[in-house]
């Protein structure tokens, strides 16, 4: 990982609170640096890379870049996409086919104004943007707390990297109406990391296994991905998590003092 700090120079970006631009799985080193040239023209700098194919750091996206490498010298490094957004209150999935997984589905501009409500507020937000090939997997998507989808034509829907860095940076930029008080109610609320619904996730993940829920074994990794996408979709608190963590520990020390008390 790289110190932004040092890497460049105090800007408008690092002054106003922007969201961080996840990029996971990027397969070709031109589709980074195209996204880096996208992100400065609009004033973002917080690129976060997951496991890039070619490696970090990569020639041909500084190459590509053209005057935007400071971005590239500036992005963080991450082996998973939930450590890329362990530290986001909010975050955003973008993509263009349909998903069977249920979420909010906003446009382009309408996210970009709940996220600036959002910032204003403290709170860190993500967008997240999936490899070339196919774009994000169900399992990224799940820890996503909404889904961006771009309106294009049904009959050819494929967006390159690059492109759809610099639809979202684009609405960024020019978003400057008011936020509604529904939104700005929310963005006042004390929400749970990415982090914290992950150690949730996990934790009624193992205890579900223990008690045999995840049957058969050809449904299991599917049972998992949709509850997953349901933890992410709920817009839990901080004091949500740790209410439901409560709940599940009472539940297992009832189980346990009932067997005790057969044996």
């Amino acid at each position: 990982m790289h110190d932004s700090d040092q890497a460049m120079p105090q800007t408008t970006a690092q002054i106003i609170p922007q969201p961080a631009i996840v990029l996971i799985r990027p397969q070709m080193g031109e589709n980074i640096g195209a996204a880096a040239r996208a992100m400065l023209n609009f004033g973002l700098d917080q690129m976060r890379l997951v496991a890039p194919r070619d490696g970090w750091p990569n020639g041909r996206a500084n190459a590509m870049a053209s005057g935007a490498g400071r971005v590239l010298e500036a992005a963080q490094l991450f082996d998973d996409t939930p450590a890329a957004i362990a530290d986001c209150n909010y975050v955003f999935a973008t993509t263009a086919r349909h998903r069977d997984l249920t979420k909010p589905v906003m446009s382009p501009a309408r996210a970009m104004i709940h996220s600036r409500a959002l910032l204003a507020q403290g709170h860190k937000v993500a967008l997240l943007f999936g490899p070339e090939r196919a774009g994000l997997e169900n399992a990224d998507i799940a820890r996503a707390d909404a889904i961006i989808s771009v309106p294009v034509n049904p009959a050819f829907g494929s967006l390159n990297l690059g492109q759809a860095v610099l639809l979202l940076s684009y609405e960024w930029r020019i978003e400057r109406g008011d936020v509604s008080a529904e939104i700005e109610a929310m963005a006042k609320t004390d929400f749970a990391t990415a982090i914290e619904i992950e150690k949730l996730g996990d934790h009624y993940q193992a205890r579900l296994e223990e008690a045999g829920f995840f049957f058969p074994e050809t449904k299991a990794e599917g049972m998992k991905t949709v509850l997953r996408n349901m933890w992410a979709r709920l817009p839990l608190t901080r004091a949500d998590v740790q209410l439901l963590h409560g709940v599940m520990r009472q539940m297992v020390r009832r189980n346990e003092r009932r067997n005790e008390r057969r044996d």
